[in-house]
């Protein structure tokens, strides 16, 4: 199982320069609001999937410092480095594992992550979009291939877009983005139909298992396809497109996609309370960690970012003796749970 040992940072957000060292299995970071805890996070998750969660590369960058780099090492003396230098023209953000060199971080070097933060707890509630990351990130993480139908998509929906936005567009103009959009929208929508089929297989038990309960949680794609979807797809943005010439965008396709969560067989959110949200988010988060460990034989490192406060004493007590892995921890406060666990305070 590979896990960090060794973090370092430099001129990251709010740290000027910090090192830490890590446990192998839980490590908590205490410290008051503002103090860097989600930074820390923030620099595990680039050193390890290439890309922050919260902002750009140049988001990342301490106020008025000339660059940033993030050092990880883990187990079996593996090393990675990342630099940011916003002043070169090209080649800004650097990553070096291993001993070799990139300037993004290819899909054979990322290490899967499990990340819990405290708009997660949100998922149900929240918009389409926020549901359609959660799976698409998910999904990206097992499938490098997916990634790249995703931004293949999401380029010829805005060029089809941006012809829906002229006055003049002629059927042949849209017909060519038609085709894109249906090769693209029908892999994306199989794969998201395929994933969400496996976690229903096992979020019911693992609701169960938190919860205690004998309830019945499920969770569906949107959009249910029967045979060529592909042909379906492209039938449906040529039958759509007058309309969409007049609302001036694309009204169909797996960018208007949800994923539907059922409870007790109703709408969840019709029913369901605060308590039953945070356990069914805290149980896809730990079928995330099982489903990637299922599939690529690598336990995922989590990081639980200040996401104790959210959660009442037996689901803390529960993410604690859950035993997934290596977990980093960032809490504000110290409950009694996490007390007598390796602890840095910042």
């Amino acid at each position: 199982m590979a896990v960090v040992k060794k973090l370092s940072v430099q001129n990251i957000r709010s740290h000027s320069e910090l090192s830490i060292v890590l446990s192998p299995t839980i490590t908590v970071i205490t410290g008051a609001n503002g103090s860097g805890k989600t930074s820390l996070i923030e620099a595990l998750y680039i050193a390890l999937q290439g890309s922050s969660f919260k902002g750009s590369d140049n988001d990342v960058l301490r106020h008025e410092s000339p660059w940033w780099k993030i050092d990880v090492e883990l187990d079996e003396y593996i090393k990675r480095s990342v630099t940011f230098n916003p002043s070169l023209e090209s080649g800004r953000k650097k990553i070096i594992v291993d001993d070799k060199t990139m300037y993004r971080l290819l899909p054979k070097y990322k290490h899967p992550v499990v990340l819990f933060e405290p708009d997660d707890l949100r998922l149900l509630h929240g918009s389409p979009t926020r549901r359609r990351q959660f799976i698409d990130h998910f999904i990206s993480q097992l499938d490098p291939m997916y990634q790249n139908a995703l931004h293949k998509y999401e380029r010829a929906l805005k060029q089809r877009n941006n012809l829906l936005k002229q006055q003049y567009t002629t059927a042949d103009e849209l017909f060519a983005w038609d085709i894109t959009l249906s090769e693209y929208g029908a892999y994306i929508i199989e794969k998201r139909i395929a994933f969400i089929e496996k976690i229903n297989s096992q979020l019911n038990d693992a609701y169960n298992i938190i919860a205690k309960t004998k309830d019945v949680v499920s969770i569906h794609y949107s959009h249910t396809y029967i045979g060529d979807i592909k042909q379906k797809l492209l039938n449906d943005l040529h039958s759509h497109s007058g309309r969409d010439a007049i609302v001036g965008f694309t009204s169909i396709g797996p960018h208007r996609h949800d994923v539907v969560f059922q409870f007790n067989y109703s709408p969840a959110l019709s029913v369901i309370s605060r308590g039953e949200v945070r356990t069914i988010v805290l149980a896809l988060k730990f079928l995330e960690v099982d489903i990637i460990e299922q599939i690529t034989n690598i336990k995922p490192i989590i990081l639980l970012d200040d996401v104790f406060s959210e959660l009442d004493d037996s689901r803390q007590k529960y993410l604690m003796d859950s035993q997934k892995g290596q977990i980093i921890i960032t809490s504000a406060h110290t409950p009694e749970v996490i007390k007598y666990y390796y602890s840095i305070k910042l």
